[in-house]
């Protein structure tokens, strides 16, 4: 399945599309393209929340405002969601969770990617609207569905179906 199919599938059922995405033999390349691909994208999200601070605040550049947000989201932003990610396992092993490092790798990267799309309309509305309510919604339904779609990929993936399947 192409990958924005099952981005949107997962908004219907987000396990089924993270057993699609993750069933099989380790594949760290996919991990890690996965992770980059969220991370690239939330990246881009950011882009007219920072055109609206450089606009609003003439001490500050646009150029090095953006070059914040890439070091941030591009070069930092992984290795934390790699330790995020081994954390998260060791937590669950320590409630009885059967999966593979992998698999709880890919239950956040997952859950990252497929949120892009809420988190590219916070960027636009922080750009375009600005701080107040509608903001404060956009993100608040944002992180709670990341957090739903990590939560699921978690659970399915430490009842150790993945490593069993592979």
């Amino acid at each position: 399945m192409a990958l924005t199919t099952d981005i949107v599938a997962t908004y219907r059922n987000p396990a089924a599309a993270l057993r699609r995405r993750a069933v099989g033999p380790p594949r760290e390349d996919r991990a890690l393209v996965t992770l980059m691909l969220a991370c690239g994208l939330y990246y881009i999200a950011q882009w007219p929340r920072i055109a609206r601070e450089a606009h609003a605040d003439e001490s500050l550049t646009l150029q090095a405002l953006l070059g914040g947000a890439l070091l941030g989201w591009i070069f930092v932003a992984p290795l934390l969601f790699y330790l995020i990610a081994a954390l998260s396992h060791l937590v669950a092993r320590l409630f009885g969770g059967k999966a593979r490092w992998y698999d709880a790798r890919m239950a956040l990267f997952w859950a990252l990617l497929a949120t892009t799309p809420l988190a590219l309309l916070q960027g636009l509305t922080a750009g375009f609207v600005g701080p107040g309510p509608a903001e404060t919604l956009v993100a608040v339904v944002s992180f709670g569905t990341f957090l739903v779609f990590w939560f699921l990929g978690l659970r399915l993936a430490e009842s150790g179906e993945f490593a069993d399947a592979a």
